[in-house]
């Protein structure tokens, strides 16, 4: 396979027909990732209360791997709980790297990001969004954490 055939037509299809949630104008947490190897870069809003993702926003500069993760995030997150967008993240570290299962459910669009797996360059743009969304949990969790100390 070469690295084109990465780019199937529902890959580009997803990245293409996007929508593009605005940033939020007061999110609970937001990070920045950036791919060293390519230049792709996500920094992503999130709100959460009671342990579900209430508001999600995000601005994105990758390429059509990174925007297609991005782009099914985007449509499905809001409603999410944290655990599941940390088994989330952590299904697909594996599909990639230790040729795991893709996700299914709602998820399901995601498997076409499996061929990834057989280039390694391509996997920290594919996975920004996600690496992405767990740093901005994580500033949330110690935020609350710090508060239930107090």
């Amino acid at each position: 396979m070469d690295l084109s055939d990465l780019y199937s037509e529902k890959i580009l299809d997803l990245a293409a027909n996007a929508v593009q949630p605005a940033r939020l104008t007061a999110p609970d947490a937001s990070a920045r990732k950036v791919s060293r190897v390519c230049g792709s870069v996500i920094e992503v809003d999130l709100a959460v209360r009671n342990g579900i993702i209430v508001a999600y926003g995000h601005e994105i500069s990758a390429c059509a791997l990174g925007q297609t993760s991005a782009a099914v995030v985007a449509r499905e997150i809001v409603g999410t709980s944290v655990d599941e967008v940390r088994a989330l993240r952590a299904q697909m570290h594996a599909m990639l790297k230790e040729n795991g299962a893709p996700p299914t459910g709602k998820w399901s669009d995601l498997k076409y990001l499996e061929p990834v797996r057989e280039y390694r360059p391509r996997h920290t743009s594919t996975l920004l969004v996600f690496d992405a969304m767990v740093e901005a949990l994580d500033k949330i969790q110690a935020v609350e954490s710090v508060r239930a100390a107090g």
